[in-house]
């Protein structure tokens, strides 16, 4: 399916996204129309400040050509029949109404400035994020393909970590995802993961932290606990700017720090320099050919 018309699927009616048409920036102030946020890539027109981005807004920033979802259709229940104010069906129908997706992550296959790869795209919409048994299978099932197809693959994160309504099986998981990941660059493929804000929890305990190379978005904030919990615990007050993507570049944590204007060729750089695999103007997908043009 052409990516425009992916995009426009997924993102439903207009009844569907936020509910006020304007955004007031968090870094300069300005009060903003939505819609000119989303057509500047989520980023403030005055001072470029990085909102948080849909799953299919940054699919369509990255993916020239088709995009062909994968394991869409994994949905997952009721495993421990969580009730508190509202029952967790109740919860996941609502998120689904709001974001028009199924789920907090999308996964399938494309091309990347002409080299084909496999995508994973959180999204923070849904659910905060979390990462849940459907979260984790679309993670590992996109690797498996993916290894099959002998392709790149590239995860973007944008998590608050497990998902508290699945318990124990969201926590698993992390196991899961993380044997996933070393099966896939065992077999010497390449693996990179995109922080986006924010990535904490068991996703930056787990696959986001394995990736063969871990580039960061500008200004993300990234971690496990929350500040405030850790510094009760140690009874330290943390540098200022604990948790950023700029610090843990400081620290060694991430290799790059890129804005989201330069993901895009900063990325096609990346596989350019792997050699992962030449640009090529279709790759074989589930079905018949898929063009990259």
């Amino acid at each position: 399916m052409p990516i425009v018309d992916w995009v426009r699927s997924r993102l439903g009616s207009e009844a569907s996204r936020e509910a006020s048409p304007w955004l007031r920036c968090p870094s300069c102030g300005e009060v903003i129309h939505r819609r000119d946020v989303e057509a500047n890539l989520s980023l403030c027109t005055r001072c470029s400040h990085a909102f948080r981005m849909r799953a299919a807004d940054r699919i369509a920033m990255l993916i020239d050509g088709p995009f062909e979802e994968w394991a869409g259709d994994v949905v997952g229940g009721d495993p421990l029949q969580w009730i508190d104010k509202r029952a967790y069906p109740a919860k996941l129908a609502a998120d689904r109404a709001k974001s028009g997706l199924s789920e907090a992550i999308v996964t399938g296959f494309g091309c990347l400035a002409g080299f084909p790869i496999a995508l994973g795209v959180m999204d923070f919409a849904f659910r905060g994020g979390t990462m849940g048994t459907v979260v984790g299978e679309r993670i590992a099932r996109l690797l498996g393909e993916s290894q099959r197809r002998s392709l790149p693959a590239i995860l973007c994160t944008a998590s608050g970590g497990a998902r508290m309504e699945e318990g124990m099986l969201a926590l698993m998981q992390m196991a899961k995802t993380s044997v996933a990941v070393r099966r896939f660059v065992d077999a010497g493929n390449l693996l990179i993961t995109v922080l986006t804000d924010p990535t904490t929890g068991g996703v930056s305990a787990s696959f986001a932290f394995q990736a063969d190379l871990i580039v960061a978005e500008a200004g993300a904030s990234i971690g496990f606990a929350g500040r405030r919990v850790i510094e009760q615990t140690i009874r330290q007050r943390l540098p200022d700017r604990f948790q950023t993507a700029e610090f843990l570049l400081e620290k060694g944590q991430v290799d790059a720090v890129v804005s989201r204007r330069d993901l895009k060729a900063t990325l096609a750089r990346f596989l350019d320099y792997a050699g992962a695999n030449e640009p090529r103007t279709s790759f074989a997908g589930a079905g018949d050919t898929v063009s990259c043009l």
